[in-house]
Order: structure tokens, then sequence, then C-alpha cells
């Protein structure tokens, strides 16, 4: 039996990054928790022992049942009756093991029965958990709402419900509606304020990932006679009170053991969390960044699946006398398929650190007021985490299906049948660059940040760091990339056209994606020889894709627009 966490060194090496020690010690506020729980750490060396055995546990949960349960749970999946949920029984265990195990919650604080955990080594286990069943991912995952409550509900409904989340209850964001999907600012579900002051809602929720869960975070329209955002709060739902009922679950394509659901809310009762009208503007932008980071972990722990679906095949299959991964054709394309998964790894787990370091700092600014060092810093992390949060879900999202594609073609005939994981993985993956904002959603969130030069900043900083003097090379091609890419960028921006730039965005992206993923990727390969074989495929592969970008740009007219209009 596999254990998720030993098998791959790769996570361990992205878990001693020279920040997490920083990180660490601002987290547990110079382990001050210490005196008050003894299960808390007394050091940094203590805290990273700590992560260590956890993730040893979500591993060996994830290598056996959870993995062990995922082609039966595919087969089954949930069922509605009554307007209720019942999960396929290999996700009822795959609860309850989790339950059992403590590995709810784990980035809650202690005091409301957390582990405390930073994000990185919790992004850490969802990656696991989406390479053992990328569909329970939906559910455990789905712990990270109880973030919400935290930073923005009061300490009452922090107290009453965090610590059942951190118990084992499940959660939901709901959302969308039949009328409002990617455009939130058009939901109507209604909340209306009685007499006494409480809330209740009505109306119709649609493509609701768990949508039968405990606690519900809810998107309704508060504002009578408002059209837009600005008349939309956020409130929670406690399904002990009633008033939900599941219409229906969506019969998927993949993902098949998370029920996707259609909900009706009648009169049902609910809790206003944080303040009026701040619903979209304010709370779910926080929330879908999250569940953004959330989904790249789901696409990462997807490719790495994938990848070794391939590997394991290519070389056991024997064809002409030889194993098929002895052909360039094929040894190629897992090459190629490593390096994806590696940058991809690479930059989750950067964004993960710069989305550790900013929550944190508003976490202590609650507690104290913050150093004008220290509020520097919790800027600059926050920009750094929302330019790389669009990258990392867009990008990541593209290559987890460009993974599963490949892992089916290596397997050529035999991967287009259920007999082998393959075919599961190529349906489950589908969704990551849809759900959470398709990848085009990503590029518009993108964009700014090539416009007002945060990702040429990243890139600037990354081309300063040493690297060993075998990969200068990279370091050098690199730079001759950015250099394309300012071009292309200025090329773009200089006429001044929004649909041209509209049209372009994707590209110039794609650019700067490439070439950031480039730099972690040759960081991680200075840092530990493992990573130098990614480093030098993805360089080659990152120099086609900016000159494919840069010569597309370099040769277009704003007036070619009308070849591509409908």
């Amino acid at each position: 039996m596999a254990n998720f966490y030993t098998d791959n060194p790769d996570l361990k090496h992205h878990l001693s990054h020279p920040l997490m020690q920083k990180i660490v010690e601002l987290k547990e506020r110079n382990y001050t928790d210490a005196e008050k729980f003894d299960y808390a750490p007394v050091n940094f060396e203590d805290a990273m022992d700590s992560y260590d055995k956890v993730l040893e546990i979500v591993g060996d949960i994830c290598g056996g049942r959870i993995a062990e349960n995922a082609e039966g749970v595919d087969h089954d999946g949930p069922s509605v009756e009554n307007g209720r949920v019942t999960y396929a029984p290999g996700t009822q265990e795959n609860l309850e093991l989790c339950r059992k195990a403590g590995l709810m919650g784990m980035a809650m604080p202690r005091r409301l029965g957390g582990l405390n955990f930073p994000i990185t080594p919790y992004i850490m286990a969802a990656d696991m958990v989406s390479r053992a069943d990328t569909g329970f991912e939906n559910l455990w995952g789905l712990q990270d709402c109880a973030e919400t409550i935290y930073e923005f509900a009061d300490e009452d409904q922090k107290q009453r419900y965090i610590p059942r989340v951190c118990q084992g209850e499940t959660m939901s964001m709901d959302l969308t509606e039949p009328d409002a999907g990617s455009d939130l600012q058009s939901v109507m579900l209604k909340a209306t304020q009685k007499e006494d002051g409480t809330w209740v809602l009505n109306g119709v929720k649609r493509f609701i990932t768990n949508g039968d869960s405990d606690i519900h975070l809810v998107l309704a329209r508060s504002e009578e006679g408002t059209k837009d955002g600005r008349g939309l709060s956020m409130f929670i739902y406690d399904k002990r009170n009633g008033g939900v009922d599941v219409r229906r679950i969506e019969n998927k394509m993949g993902i098949k053991g998370s029920p996707t659901c259609e909900l009706t809310y009648k009169n049902a009762p609910a809790e206003l969390c944080g303040q009026r009208r701040l619903g979209l503007i304010k709370y779910v932008m926080a929330l879908m960044n999250g569940a953004r980071l959330g989904i790249a972990a789901q696409s990462v722990g997807v490719s790495e699946r994938a990848y070794r679906e391939a590997l394991a095949y290519a070389t056991d299959r024997k064809q002409f006398g030889k194993a098929i991964i002895e052909f360039p054709a094929v040894y190629e394309m897992l090459a190629v398929m490593k390096a994806k998964l590696d940058a991809s790894r690479a930059l989750l787990y950067e964004t993960s650190r710069f989305v550790d370091m900013y929550k944190i700092y508003e976490d202590i600014a609650k507690e104290r007021s913050l150093t004008a060092d220290e509020r520097k810093e919790m800027k600059f992390y926050s920009r750094q985490a929302d330019a790389c949060t669009p990258l990392v879900k867009g990008i990541g999202s593209e290559y987890c299906n460009q993974n599963a594609y490949d892992c089916i073609q290596i397997h050529g005939g035999s991967g287009f049948m259920k007999d082998y994981a393959c075919e599961r993985i190529y349906r489950d993956a589908r969704i990551t660059s849809i759900y959470e904002g398709t990848t085009q959603l990503q590029v518009v969130a993108a964009i700014r940040h090539v416009t007002t030069g945060t990702y040429l900043s990243m890139i600037r900083d990354y081309e300063a760091q040493a690297v060993k003097p075998e990969l200068q090379w990279i370091h050098d091609m690199l730079v001759e990339l950015t250099a394309r890419y300012e071009e292309a960028v200025k090329t773009v921006t200089e006429a001044n056209d929004s649909a041209y730039g509209d049209f372009m965005a994707r590209r110039l992206v794609e650019m700067a994606g490439v070439i950031i993923m480039s730099y972690l990727l040759l960081g991680d390969a200075t840092r530990n020889e493992a990573f130098v074989k990614s480093a030098e495929v993805y360089a080659k592969l990152a120099q086609a894709e900016v000159a494919k970008h840069a010569d597309f740009i370099a040769n277009f007219k704003p007036a070619q627009l009308e070849a591509y209009k409908a």
C-alpha cells in the first residue's frame, strides 16, 4: 500500500522552502500557543516535525483507503431521496477516516478546535487527496469555507460553527443560480429580514458542490430593489434548522462522488455573515481566491496521478520487443508531462506561501497594530498572491487536462477502457479548468498584472537569484524570453485598442506564466538535483511558447480581428 506523502519527495522539498521559517514563526506567534495547548509546537523544528507527521498520516489514508475506494465511488455515486443526499459507501468511509484522523479544520486556530496549520501544508494535503480521489477532495477541501467564517463572522458565530467543522461536519458555498453562473452579481436568491431581526432565504441555487452539507455559506440579495453586486450579502445557513431541500443531483462526466446539487430555499433561517452589501464585493472574492488555490492543488494532484499511471504503463508495456518507454515519441511525452507537473507544483506552493504571508499578517492585525514594515510586507505578499492565483489555477488546470490526455494516449486503446484508472482521471480532470472560474476568466483576472507590471517585477526578482553554473544557460534563455515578453506587452498596450487587448490577453498571460514557472523550476533545480531534468525540459517548452505568442502578436494587426468574429 502506497503512502502518497513518503512516496513523493517533491512535497518535502516544497515544505522545506526557506520562507517557511518566517511563515511558521508568524503563524505560531513565536510559539506562544505551547503555553496553552500541550500539542502546540515549541519551536520551528517542532512545528515542521508536526506538519511532517500529519502529512504522513494524510498520505497513508490517501494511498490506502481513499485511493482504493475511488473506483467504487465513481461507479456508485451519491443519491438523493426526500430532499436529502446519501453519499456513496466509499465516500462515507473516506469522511469517517478523515474525521477520526483529525484532518478537518486543519488551518483553523487551536482555540477553535483546529490544527493551526499554515495554508502551505494544508494545500499539500489537498494535493494528495486529489491524487487519491479528485471528487472526494471537493468534499474534504470545502473545510476551507471555514476560513471565510473565521475572517468575517462575529466571535459568537466563530465559536458556534468552526468547532463543528473541525469535528468533521461538512460545508458548501452556495453561490451560483440557474441564471447566474459566472455572473454572480446577477444572483437573485432573496434574503428577507423579519421584524425580530432574523433572516430567511427563498429561491434556487444550482451547481452547488456538496449541496446537502451541514453548514452553508450563501450569497443572497438582501437589498430590495437592487440588481447588481452592491445588493448582495453573505449568510450562514445551518442544515439543522431546515428549509433547504435538494431538488436533484447533476449527472456529471466526472468527479462523480461529489454531489453537485440544485437546492430550493423555502423560508430557510439564516444568519448574516459580516456586513450587509459586502457579500460579493468582499467576502465572495476572498472565498473564491481560496477555492481557486484549492482547484490548483486539485489539478496538481490529478497531474501527479496521470503522470504516474502513464509512467507505470510505459515501463511495463512492451511493443516490438522492448518497453514503449524506450521509444522517443513516448519518453518525450513523459518528460513533458513531468515538467508540466513540476512547474505547476512549483507555482502552487509559491502561491500558497504568498497567501500564508499576507493572511497571517491580516490575522495579526486583528490582535495588534502592524509595524510599517509589516504593513509593507502584507501589501507586497497580497499583491503577489493576487497575481499568482489566477496563473496557477488557469495554467495548472490546463496542464492537468493535458497530462490526463497524454496519459490515455500512452495507454493507447487500453486507456479508453474502464479497466484502467486513466479513463476516470481523464473525466475527473476536465472540470478543473471550468469551475471556480474558467481559464478564460482567470485570464481576465490576470491581465491587469501584465499591464501594471506585477509579473515583470516578479520575473526581475527571480532573475536576480543565484543559479548553479551548469544551469546558467536556462537563466540566460529566460532573460531573452523576458525581452520578447516585454516587447509583446508594449506592442499590445501601445495599440490602445481594448478589443485587440482583450484578444491578446491570453497570450500575454501565458507568456508571463511560463517564464515565471521556468524561473521557479530553475530555483528548485538549484536547491535540489532532482528537478534538473524538469527545469531543462520546461525551459525548452517555455522557449517555444513565448516564441509562438510573440510571433503571433508581432505579425497581427488589430484590423485582422474581424476574421475571428462570428
